[in-house]
Protein backbone atom coordinates (compact mmCIF):
# COMPACT_ATOMS: atom_id res chain seq x y z
CA UNK A 1 0.00 0.00 0.00
CA UNK A 2 1.33 3.47 -0.67
CA UNK A 3 1.84 6.63 0.96
CA UNK A 4 -1.08 8.06 -0.65
CA UNK A 5 -3.39 5.39 -0.04
CA UNK A 6 -2.59 5.08 3.36
CA UNK A 7 -2.98 8.99 3.85
CA UNK A 8 -6.45 9.07 2.05
CA UNK A 9 -7.71 6.24 4.34
CA UNK A 10 -6.59 8.06 7.65
CA UNK A 11 -7.94 11.15 6.16
CA UNK A 12 -11.60 8.96 5.38
CA UNK A 13 -11.69 7.43 8.97
CA UNK A 14 -10.66 11.20 10.72
CA UNK A 15 -14.13 12.65 8.38
CA UNK A 16 -15.93 9.88 9.79
CA UNK A 17 -14.88 10.58 13.39
CA UNK A 18 -15.78 14.11 12.70
CA UNK A 19 -19.22 13.14 11.37
CA UNK A 20 -19.82 11.02 14.12
CA UNK A 21 -18.72 13.68 16.71
CA UNK A 22 -21.10 16.27 15.09
CA UNK A 23 -24.25 13.75 14.91
CA UNK A 24 -24.43 13.19 18.77
CA UNK A 25 -28.49 12.92 17.75
CA UNK A 26 -27.87 9.26 16.16
CA UNK A 27 -27.32 7.16 19.20
CA UNK A 28 -25.02 4.12 18.83
CA UNK A 29 -28.14 1.62 19.17
CA UNK A 30 -29.21 2.94 15.97
CA UNK A 31 -25.73 2.30 14.30
CA UNK A 32 -25.78 -0.84 15.60
CA UNK A 33 -29.50 -1.49 14.31
CA UNK A 34 -28.64 -0.26 10.41
CA UNK A 35 -24.54 -0.52 10.22
CA UNK A 36 -23.73 -3.36 12.95
CA UNK A 37 -21.20 -1.11 14.45
CA UNK A 38 -21.37 2.17 16.54
CA UNK A 39 -18.97 4.36 18.35
CA UNK A 40 -17.40 1.71 21.01
CA UNK A 41 -17.01 -1.00 17.77
CA UNK A 42 -14.81 1.93 16.05
CA UNK A 43 -13.23 2.69 19.42
CA UNK A 44 -12.22 -1.09 20.19
CA UNK A 45 -10.96 -1.16 16.74
CA UNK A 46 -8.76 1.60 16.42
CA UNK A 47 -7.33 0.25 20.17
CA UNK A 48 -6.58 -3.07 18.70
CA UNK A 49 -4.57 -1.53 15.08
CA UNK A 50 -3.17 0.39 17.97
CA UNK A 51 -1.67 -2.32 20.21
CA UNK A 52 -0.80 -4.41 17.07
CA UNK A 53 1.61 -1.75 16.13
CA UNK A 54 3.61 -1.50 19.95
CA UNK A 55 1.03 1.73 20.68
CA UNK A 56 -0.34 1.03 24.37
CA UNK A 57 -4.01 2.26 24.05
CA UNK A 58 -6.31 1.50 26.55
CA UNK A 59 -10.25 0.98 25.26
CA UNK A 60 -11.10 4.50 27.65
CA UNK A 61 -8.26 6.34 26.03
CA UNK A 62 -9.54 4.76 22.51
CA UNK A 63 -13.60 5.67 23.42
CA UNK A 64 -11.90 8.92 24.17
CA UNK A 65 -10.54 9.58 20.72
CA UNK A 66 -13.43 8.86 18.95
CA UNK A 67 -15.94 10.63 21.36
CA UNK A 68 -13.77 13.53 21.81
CA UNK A 69 -14.39 13.58 25.45
CA UNK A 70 -14.62 10.32 28.18
CA UNK A 71 -17.37 8.17 27.33
CA UNK A 72 -19.10 9.11 30.72
CA UNK A 73 -19.23 12.71 29.49
CA UNK A 74 -20.88 11.47 26.29
CA UNK A 75 -23.51 9.51 27.67
CA UNK A 76 -24.29 12.37 30.07
CA UNK A 77 -24.70 14.95 27.19
CA UNK A 78 -25.96 12.98 24.39
CA UNK A 79 -27.02 9.71 25.60
CA UNK A 80 -31.21 8.76 25.42
CA UNK A 81 -32.54 5.66 26.91
CA UNK A 82 -33.24 3.03 24.25
CA UNK A 83 -36.77 2.70 22.84
CA UNK A 84 -38.79 -0.77 22.64
CA UNK A 85 -39.17 -0.33 19.40
CA UNK A 86 -34.77 0.09 19.49
CA UNK A 87 -33.49 -2.89 21.47
CA UNK A 88 -36.53 -4.96 19.39
CA UNK A 89 -34.90 -4.24 16.71
CA UNK A 90 -31.81 -4.86 17.73
CA UNK A 91 -32.81 -8.03 18.94
CA UNK A 92 -34.04 -8.78 15.37
CA UNK A 93 -30.78 -7.77 13.61
CA UNK A 94 -29.32 -10.01 15.70
CA UNK A 95 -31.29 -13.26 15.19
CA UNK A 96 -30.16 -15.91 13.06
CA UNK A 97 -31.45 -15.25 10.22
CA UNK A 98 -29.46 -11.88 9.51
CA UNK A 99 -25.85 -13.42 10.85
Amino acid sequence: MSQTEIECKAAAFDQLVDHLRARTDVQNIDLMILADFCRNCLSRWYMEAANERGLNLDYEQARELIYGMTYDEWKKLYQTPATHEQLAALEARNSPKFQ
